[in-house]
């Protein structure tokens, strides 16, 4: 799926939202958040930056999930090992079902519905004028997410082993990573918790 006629490089958007919202104790994703659920809303957002597709890895609740997204032009792909595999395992699964046109994809906890289209864009303009390995945003020196992988990382990411990081491949780059550092703490913010969601849903408030 294409989002408009974009120039190269191109870039995917993989979602991840397969895991199984313990510390919630309900699917994180299906949230409500504003008038829709918390997936819908963050897919919303994707769907209005300059990104060649979007990806959304399913997992736990998957049938649910899929639902709540009828009507958007987005492709879902399944991770068996969503309960067992951790993020990594997602990742892997998202990668492997990117379009092989793209050139880098965008990397997305399905639990930052807060993310700016301001800050996605931000970090889309720098891969397209620096081509990093990998691009990361930070707000007052922590990093935080979505981040930017380039393909020529796509095939080592895929063949790590089951309790490897992305975050430890990302390490072993050094500074063929770049960081990008943006204006808002919304790349700090996710919804693990009943008070994170909360605190979320005030925030919102507070913005109306």
């Amino acid at each position: 799926m294409t989002i408009g006629n974009l120039a190269r490089p191109a870039v995917s958007a993989v979602v991840l939202a397969a895991g199984l919202s313990t510390r919630m104790g309900a699917p994180k994703s299906l949230l409500p958040y504003g008038n829709a659920t918390v997936i819908e809303c963050l897919v919303n957002k994707l769907a209005s930056c300059t990104l060649s597709e979007i990806v959304v890895v399913t997992g736990h609740r998957r049938t649910k999930v899929e639902a709540a997204l009828t009507g958007h032009s987005i492709q879902t792909v399944f991770n068996k090992e969503y309960a067992t595999g951790e993020m990594l395992s997602s990742v892997q699964v998202g990668l492997a079902a990117a379009s092989p046109g793209s050139d880098a994809v965008l990397i997305v906890l399905s639990d930052q519905p807060g993310i700016e289209r301001s800050v996605v864009e931000q970090l889309l303009r720098a891969y397209r004028v620096g081509q990093a390995a990998v691009v990361i945003p930070s707000f007052q020196m922590r990093r935080g997410h979505p981040l930017i992988v380039g393909k020529k990382h796509w095939r080592r990411i895929r063949m790590l082993p089951t309790g490897a990081t992305l975050r430890d491949y990302i390490h072993i780059l050094g500074t063929a990573v770049q960081h990008v550092e943006v204006s808002t703490p919304s790349i700090l913010r996710d919804i693990d918790s009943p008070r994170d969601y909360e605190q979320e849903l005030t925030r919102i408030r507070d913005e109306e």
